[in-house]
């Protein structure tokens, strides 16, 4: 299956930010319900998972992704960001009003500003830094069954905990309209970022996403291979990632 990655390159505060982008549609379903921004010019970057395998799930993930690549790139506060996500929200329920069919999908992006980013996030996506050999998860999982895990209701590897993953609390599309978590974050030089779907972290362990991030210095190449490996883990879900890397501006 052909893997097909896009690269850009970014400068913001002094730094020099490396950007390579790749989705590819595994082999449990026959269309791809991911999308992904990777704005050519503004550091704004995001992976965009939709819920189902249904025309509902295409046109959430679609209508995200088009209306954050549209606005993320001029919202560099918190309250601008969670005002780009509203309006995503009310996009998403205005075309999804059909109650039989699901729409929806979960959000994670990488906005920077100067020495700084941030990372939005809502659903089980999710987004990792590489900082000196340590590999951190910077993100919480909306869903039961990270509740349930933390809080001792069920085992990591329970039934219980499996059927959990697919309850979600928090999704673009949700009747409630939540607001994203916002995090802010710095770019320190030698830093990489991955942004993920559920996809690649439901396939790929940690130790392998260390080690792919760690070696690989080209981000280009290492979104090639993890997106390679979730097909040799038997590609059970479409898989899509961004990576950044963090250089200082020579």
């Amino acid at each position: 299956m052909l893997v097909e990655i896009s690269k850009v390159a970014w400068q913001s505060g002094g730094r020099r930010l490396t950007a390579a982008a790749g989705s590819v549609t595994g082999k449990r379903y026959d269309d791809n319900y991911d999308a992904l921004v990777l704005d050519p010019a503004a550091p704004v970057a995001a992976v965009v998972d939709g819920m189902g395998d249904g025309p509902g799930s295409r046109l959430a993930s679609g209508t995200t992704a088009a209306v954050f690549a549209r606005e993320a790139p001029g919202a560099h506060s918190p309250a601008a960001l969670r005002a780009v996500v509203s309006q995503i929200q009310a996009s998403v329920r205005r075309e999804g009003r059909d109650p039989d069919r699901l729409t929806g999908c979960t959000l994670t992006a990488f906005t920077a500003d100067g020495a700084a980013a941030w990372i939005v996030q809502m659903g089980d996506s999710r987004a990792y830094r590489l900082r000196d050999g340590l590999l951190e998860l910077l993100t919480v999982d909306h869903t039961i069954a990270w509740l349930g895990i933390l809080h001792g209701w069920f085992a990591a590897d329970s039934a219980e905990a499996k059927a959990a993953r697919y309850r979600l609390t928090r999704y673009v599309g949700h009747p409630d309209a939540p607001e994203p978590d916002v995090l802010s974050v710095t770019l320190r030089p030698g830093d990489v970022y991955l942004l993920c779907t559920d996809g690649v972290s439901d396939q790929l362990s940690y130790e392998r996403l260390t080690q792919v991030l760690g070696t690989t210095m080209d981000p280009a190449a290492a979104a090639h291979i993890m997106l390679d490996d979730t097909l040799e883990a038997g590609g059970n879900d479409n898989a899509t990632v961004v990576v950044v890397r963090v250089e200082e501006t020579v």
